[in-house]
């Protein structure tokens, strides 16, 4: 099986284009959204004397390398006997996108960005989500801020919610910033050039590291998935490499868990619903004890994060080549996320999967639409004004967003392996080692492990299991479809 013509980017927009459609997701923007988007002609910008001024504080962003819809930036002061003040600043979307106008309609279709290596989907209008709402280089905009005190360990002091308008000092990239923490590299010139900058930055890293180690503690889990992105010159694509996580990516991680759980309590504390991100405990939790049997290890027969944990770090330890694969096992059987409402003395649920009871999604509004959902709700409360949403307009909202979120991540899913099918289109006949990653009555499944992808074995499978070793050669793509055929070899 192979596709007639090689194929170019434009083949992979075309493709991501229709699986949105398919998947009742609007890849474009409706006349009516561009109207409204000609009418506004600057960022948001109110008198109101609750915004505070906060321009003056180190402000910076850290992010992926070519991400433009910045979010989210972080300062740090550090206080008496260790403890940390860090604030949060999240860009406030609502002041130019309103509940109930065509741009807002947009985005509750599709309630996130779909992210494709050939083309980004964004749930607001470009210049919006990567100009006026994104907390740009060297502009004042307004925000949502989180202030949260930790004391040494890693507790939690206290922490409040206000309006601010901020400016970013250093706009900062994941990948440069990880070296530098590593030692591997100096300093990025973003940083460098901004005094006191990097004693913000190791301030930021070390109060990241301390959450993480008591996240973890707590059960956190410690998981791997498998995410390559292409990697595109001009039309071509050149290359596939895995997104590795690191130090930087951690820092961000940890003080957006921490800051969603400080979103979930504010709102909690003032007595109005909230918008929460949870991932139950595990229904399929017996086929995760029977996972963890097939290597030896006795797990408890309740739901235990803690126990998952130790067990997946111990997995980790003695087989990182595989653990990718176990990883999306466990991710499978864990069962996916949802939002769900949470009512003043309703019951808990929480996330499993991240070991927190007070979960929302509160520090992406330029990209997810529960983000804008949460700081219309927090806008609301913090002028003590009704909110905007009644409860059975967010259970509606709720549920809406978990089934287009999913959609999103199916249609993600879909165009990797696409792109991997047009890198490897070429080279038909090659040899790779690879690691059976799946097995069913439809057939054996080999991860290659260079380029990272999957394909299909369409002969010579019998008697393999998962995780044994492999070589194959590559005998059919179709780009279209996103397969990759493979037989066994010697």
């Amino acid at each position: 099986m192979h596709d007639k013509h090689l194929h170019h980017r434009s083949d992979l927009v075309r493709i991501a284009t229709r699986a949105m459609t398919e998947r009742g997701l609007e890849p474009e923007f409706s006349s009516r959204v561009e109207h409204q988007l000609a009418a506004i002609t600057g960022p948001g910008n109110e008198a109101d004397p609750a915004i505070r001024d906060l321009t003056h504080l180190l402000w910076c962003s850290l992010d992926n390398d070519d991400s433009l819809d910045l979010d989210q930036l972080t300062v740090s002061e550090v206080l008496a006997h260790g403890a940390v003040r860090l604030w949060v600043a999240i860009a406030d979307v609502d002041a130019l996108v309103k509940k109930g106008t065509p741009i807002d309609e947009h985005a509750l279709i599709n309630t996130t960005s779909v992210y494709t290596s050939a083309r980004i989907f964004p749930m607001l209008p470009e210049r919006l989500s990567t100009d006026l709402t994104s907390l740009n280089f060297n502009e004042d905009r307004l925000a949502l801020v989180t202030e949260m005190v930790f004391n040494a360990d890693g507790s939690l002091a206290g922490s409040t919610v206000y309006r601010a308008r901020v400016r970013n000092k250093a706009k900062l990239a994941y990948d440069a910033v990880s070296a530098w923490i590593d030692g591997d590299a100096a300093l990025p010139a973003a940083a460098a050039t901004v005094p006191g900058m990097e004693a913000q930055l190791r301030t930021q890293d070390l109060v990241a590291q301390t959450l993480r180690v008591r996240r973890h503690a707590e059960g956190s889990l410690e998981l791997e998935t498998f995410q390559p992105r292409a990697v595109f010159e001009g039309e071509e694509v050149v290359d596939i490499r895995q997104q590795v996580q690191n130090r930087a990516r951690q820092l961000i991680e940890e003080v957006m868990i921490a800051t969603n759980g400080c979103t979930a309590r504010y709102l909690a504390g003032r007595g109005g619903a909230s918008l929460r991100r949870v991932v139950r405990s595990p229904e399929r939790w017996l086929r995760i004890v029977a996972v963890a049997k097939e290597y030896g290890e006795t797990l408890p027969a309740d739901p235990d994060s803690k126990a998952l944990e130790a067990f997946l770090a111990k997995r980790h330890k003695a087989d990182p080549l595989r653990f990718p694969d176990l990883s999306l096992v466990i991710v499978r059987l864990m069962g996916s996320g949802e939002y769900v409402v949470e009512t003043p003395g309703g019951p808990p649920i929480g996330h499993f999967g991240l070991a927190v009871r007070d979960y929302t999604h509160s520090t992406a509004p330029n990209r997810r639409f529960p983000d804008l959902i949460t700081s219309r709700l927090l806008k609301a409360a913090l002028a003590d004004e009704p909110q905007p949403y009644s409860n059975a307009e967010l259970v509606e909202l709720a549920m809406h967003c978990t089934r287009q979120e999913d959609s999103a991540q199916k249609v993600e899913r879909r165009m990797r392996k696409s792109e991997a099918a047009l890198l490897l289109e070429s080279r038909l006949g090659q040899r790779f080692d690879g690691v059976v990653n799946g097995s069913t009555d439809d057939g054996v499944w080999v991860r290659i492990f260079s380029p990272p992808a999957d394909g299909k074995l369409v002969e010579g499978d019998g008697g393999l299991k998962v995780g044994d070793k492999v070589s194959v050669k590559l005998v059919g793509t179709n780009v279209e479809r996103g397969f990759i055929d493979f037989v066994l070899v010697g």
